[in-house]
């Protein structure tokens, strides 16, 4: 199933920008798994921003997902 395989990609990328090294090592060293209201977030091993899947600045990765949902019947394209 590619959406799984997606996650364990996002979750094992290693690009990740100056926001997200931050609200992790608040929310380790506060021992939480909520930050700022809930603004951040760790659910199942991923970091989540406002409810959505904090994307890593991997391109690579970015590619792959843009490549997923556009080149689908539903997005308009085949290939």
């Amino acid at each position: 199933m590619e959406g799984i395989d997606i996650l364990d990609k996002i979750r094992k990328s290693d690009a990740k920008d100056d926001e997200v090294i931050k609200a992790v090592e608040k929310m380790k060293k506060a021992g939480v798994k909520i930050l700022r209201d809930e603004e951040w977030r760790e659910e199942d091993s991923l970091m989540l921003k406002e409810r959505k899947v904090y994307m890593p600045k991997d391109e690579a990765l970015r590619v792959e997902i843009i490549r997923l949902h556009h080149d689908t019947p539903i997005g308009g394209h085949r290939g």
